[in-house]
């Protein structure tokens, strides 16, 4: 085995191209030169629902051509790319198949081969419910906007329902990184962390995301203990985790139109909600190709 160390889908499609820059291709290993095919497999994180342009089939899976995989592959100047990342993906859709609206997406493992040099994955958000958690705090947590409704409520009984979701996910996550070394023995493999969808510190900026400032603490909490957890199992697999997270900070969904990165439950770009928007794919994808090999860092 050759490494290097180390659910919300919305129902509008918005045409508007955005475009972005590009570098020079760059290697993925030094001994293996640029890199020949790249396979991108995930969730809406990586997907990137309704940030133009819509590409690909099935359409229910709301890929953009300007998500971070392919702004990964113009970076490196990939010739052989594939995009099989699904909104609404979990991890039992990488190793089967997933129902969306207008079709279905194959397992995403199937695009992986034993030539495939590159792989790129974001998974594990909605192992742990992310689009039922926004749901269930968006509607508990200004009814106590001085409190922590939401907080309270998967905290209930003294067991936190958020951290054994966390927990229960870390076992599924290790399978799908155990079955793409089994595809692709030889390719270098980077687990995409989360970025910062709320501020790293203070109170958060209710009502515009309407989520209290106890509620915002703890919802940062778990986006944290989700990363940590993923950036274990990449250690344990001998893949390589790549943290989204701490370049994402001051770029969150609280942040002004032209900052953010991540939008809030009313989008001001084209994005999904509680989703990077085009500027938030771009930088991530920065991230990623710096990571692999090239130069890129993301903007201040």
């Amino acid at each position: 085995m050759r490494r290097s160390p180390a659910r919300w889908v919305a129902p509008v499609l918005i045409a508007i191209a955005v475009p972005f820059a590009t570098a020079g291709p760059a290697a993925a290993d030094p001994d293996q030169g640029p890199v020949q095919r790249y396979v991108a497999l995930g969730d809406s994180y990586a997907a990137g629902p309704l940030v133009p342009i819509p590409t690909g089939e099935p359409a229910g899976c709301l890929r953009s051509d300007h998500n971070y995989p392919s702004v990964v592959a113009q970076e490196l100047g990939v010739a052989d790319f594939h995009d099989v990342s699904c909104s609404g993906a979990t991890t039992e859709n990488i190793t089967g198949p997933q129902g969306v609206p207008l079709g279905k997406n194959p397992p995403q493992l199937e695009a992986l081969t034993p030539d495939t040099q590159l792989v790129t994955i974001s998974i594990g958000g909605n192992d742990i419910g992310f689009g039922d958690i926004v749901q269930e705090c968006a509607t508990r947590s200004p009814l106590q906007p001085t409190g922590s409704a939401c907080k309270d409520h998967y905290t209930a009984g003294g067991t936190d329902q958020l951290t054994q979701r966390v927990d229960d996910a870390a076992p599924k996550v290790a399978d799908v990184l155990a079955a793409i070394d089994r595809r692709s023995p030889d390719a270098r493999v980077l687990l995409v962390g989360y970025p910062a969808i709320l501020p790293d510190e203070g109170p958060g900026c209710f009502p515009v995301v309407p989520f209290s400032p106890g509620d915002v603490e703890y919802l940062r909490g778990v986006e944290k203990d989700l990363n940590a957890m993923l950036a274990k199992q990449a250690a344990a697999a001998g893949t390589e985790f790549v943290d989204t997270y701490t370049p994402s900070i001051g770029h969150d969904a609280c942040q002004p139109p032209g900052t953010k990165w991540v939008e809030g439950l009313v989008p001001t770009a084209p994005a999904a909600p509680v989703h990077p928007n085009a500027l938030g794919m771009r930088e991530i994808g920065r991230v990623v190709a710096g990571a692999v090999g090239g130069s890129s860092s993301p903007a201040a």
